[in-house]
C-alpha cells in the first residue's frame, strides 16, 4: 500500500450525486477509492473508453452492468466527454444510480454546453494536502518552498523534477489539447508573471506589460487560472459604502510549490518575501478546504484602506442586512519567529469601527509560544490550522 493511500483526507463522502473537481494531481482518483473503493470506475483517459463514449454515450448503462437502485457509479475525467451528463442525468432518474463525476474543471462541460445536472448533484473540490491531513508528515518549511501536492509532500527531495514535470503536464494536458488559448508562447510568459505576483493585488496593466500580452487577456488568462482552479482571487472586502477601500483583488495560487514552479524558481533559493507569501498561501488555502468540507462557504476577503492599513484574511460570518452590522473573523499572518504586538493595530482598529463586529482575531506566526491579549489570540501556524479544523475561527 502507498503512501497516497494510507493518508486520509478530510473531505467526507456525500450521500448524493456529487461533482469532484480540483487541480491535477491532488489526489482525486486516490480518494474516491477510498471511499467508494467498491464501486465501477470508468476512466476517460482510457483512449478505447473515451472513443466508446463518444460515439454512444448510451453505452454508459451497458459498461455499467446491472447495479441496484442506490448504487455508485464513478466517471474519472468526465469533463472528456460532455455529452455523458445528459445520460448520467437519464440514469439518475431511472436507475436511481448515484454518480461521482471527477475532473480538473469545470471549464471543459460548460463550453460543451453541459447542463451539469441541473443542480442533481453537489459540487466539491480537493486540492494539496492540509496540515491536519499530513499530521506528523507536515514540514512547514518544505512546504513554504515546495507546497502540498501529494506527491511533493510524500518525497521532498525531488520536488523541484516533480513540479517542473507538473507546470509541462499541465500546459500540454490542459493548454495545448484542450485548447484553451490559441498561442502557447504568450500565455507561458504570463504563466511566469502570474508565479512571481503570488499573494499580489492584480493589477492588469502591469502584469500585461511584464508579460508582453494585450490587456484584456491577461483577464481571459487569470479566467483559466480559475476555472482549472490553480488559482484563486481574493477579494477587497468593503465594510461600509461610505469607506474607501483598495478595489484590486489579489490572486493566489492553490499551492506555494505550483506558483514557484511557474515563476521559474525552482532552481533559485527562495527570499523571505516568497516565504511570507508562501506562508498567507498556506493559511488561504487552509481556510477555503475548511469552508469546503464544513459546507459554510463564507466570503473570505482582505482589508486594505488606501493609508495602506491592512489585514490579511477577512471571514465574514455574518451579512450584513437591514436589520443587523455585519459579523467577521479578522487574521494577521507573519512569516516571524517572535510575535510584535504592533501587528495587532490593524485589526484592532477595524474592531473599533461602527456598524461592525469582529466576532474573532487571529494572528499566526511561525513561533512556539501561544499567546492570549483580549479578544486576541496569536497562534503558532500548525496550531492555528488545527484550530480551524476544529471549527474553533469560524
Amino acid at each position: 500500500m502507498s503512501d497516497l493511500t494510507v493518508l486520509r483526507r478530510d473531505l467526507p463522502c456525500p450521500e448524493r450525486p456529487f461533482f469532484l473537481f480540483g487541480p491535477r494531481g491532488t489526489g482525486k482518483s486516490t480518494w474516491l477509492r477510498q471511499v467508494l473503493a467498491d464501486s465501477p470506475r470508468l476512466d476517460l483517459l482510457d483512449a478505447a473508453l473515451y472513443l466508446e463514449l463518444t460515439r454512444d454515450p448510451h453505452r454508459l448503462e451497458t459498461l455499467v452492468g446491472p447495479r441496484p437502485a442506490g448504487a455508485w457509479v464513478v466517471l474519472d475525467e468526465i469533463q472528456k466527454v460532455p455529452a455523458l451528463l445528459d445520460e448520467v442525468h437519464r440514469l439518475i432518474e431511472t436507475r436511481r444510480w448515484r454518480f461521482a463525476l471527477c475532473g480538473s474543471s469545470a471549464r471543459m462541460l460548460r463550453r460543451g454546453g453541459a447542463n451539469l445536472l441541473a443542480g442533481r448533484a453537489l459540487t466539491l473540490a480537493l486540492e494539496g494536502f492540509t496540515a491536519a491531513e499530513l499530521g506528523d508528515r507536515f514540514n512547514l518549511r518544505a512546504a513554504l518552498e515546495w507546497g502540498t501536492l501529494p506527491f511533493v509532500a510524500l518525497a521532498a527531495s525531488d520536488a523541484p523534477d516533480i513540479l517542473a514535470a507538473y507546470v509541462n503536464t499541465y500546459l500540454k494536458e490542459e493548454i495545448r489539447e484542450e485548447g484553451l488559448v490559441r498561442q502557447v508562447p504568450p500565455f507561458v510568459r504570463f504563466l511566469g508573471v502570474a508565479g512571481q505576483f503570488n499573494g499580489q493585488a492584480v493589477n492588469g496593466h502591469n502584469i500585461a506589460r511584464e508579460a508582453a500580452v494585450p490587456r484584456t487577456t491577461v483577464d481571459a488568462y487569470f479566467a483559466i487560472l480559475t476555472d482549472t482552479l490553480l488559482g484563486h482571487f481574493l477579494p477587497a472586502w468593503r465594510p461600509g459604502a461610505k469607506v474607501r477601500e483598495a478595489a484590486h483583488p489579489k490572486f493566489y495560487w492553490f499551492d506555494p510549490g505550483v506558483a514557484r514552479a511557474a515563476a521559474g524558481w525552482l532552481r533559485d533559493p527562495v527570499d523571505r518575501l516568497w516565504l511570507g507569501t508562501a506562508l498567507e498561501t498556506l493559511v488561504f488555502h487552509g481556510l477555503r478546504v475548511h469552508n469546503e468540507i464544513s459546507r459554510q462557504h463564507r466570503p473570505l476577503a482582505y482589508y486594505r484602506t488606501p493609508a495602506g492599513v491592512e489585514v490579511d484574511f477577512i471571514i465574514e460570518t455574518r451579512r450584513r442586512s437591514a436589520s443587523q452590522q455585519p459579523h467577521v473573523v479578522a487574521i494577521e499572518v507573519k512569516l516571524a519567529e517572535r510575535w510584535d504586538r504592533s501587528w495587532e493595530k490593524p485589526m484592532r482598529d477595524l474592531a473599533v469601527q461602527p456598524g461592525l463586529k469582529v466576532d474573532r482575531a487571529f494572528g499566526v506566526y511561525t513561533g512556539t509560544r501561544r499567546y492570549e491579549y483580549d479578544d486576541l489570540r496569536v497562534l503558532p501556524v500548525a496550531d492555528f490550522l488545527a484550530a480551524l479544523r476544529g471549527g474553533e475561527v469560524f
